[in-house]
């Protein structure tokens, strides 16, 4: 399976299981010219930008692990231009990671609510 493969395919996993929770998803791969955010989607009033991470569970660790600064700098950037772009200034953000691992043609999510927060920029 290809690295891209296998990453959509933890997208629409990750995508379903927060329609499951009663999350609305508003964008998938959302591009701005400072980066890409997974998904984004709003829970009970919050706007949730959620950085998706697939892996097969053998191999590179933990997914949650690599989201580093640098990419945590671009999803605040990215998700500032969001705010600014839709008007939802002062609403409440959150920024989650959920990693997906991928077993055979099964799959594991585990959700990292609140897995970073705003550094500044």
């Amino acid at each position: 399976m290809t690295t891209k493969r296998l990453g959509d395919r933890g997208e629409e996993a990750a995508a379903l299981y927060l329609e499951k929770r009663g999350c609305r998803i508003l964008e998938r791969q959302f591009r701005m010219k400072t980066g890409e955010i997974d998904i984004i989607a709003e829970e009970d009033g919050t706007l949730l930008f959620i950085e998706v991470k697939t892996r097969h569970p053998t191999r590179f660790g933990v997914p949650a692990q690599a989201v580093g600064y640098r990419k945590r700098h671009r999803i605040f950037r990215t998700a500032f231009l969001y705010v600014q772009k839709y008007g939802m200034e002062g609403r409440h953000c959150r920024f989650d990671v959920i990693e997906v691992l991928v077993i055979g043609e099964s799959y594991t999510v585990n959700h990292y609510e609140d897995a970073f927060e705003f550094e500044g920029f």
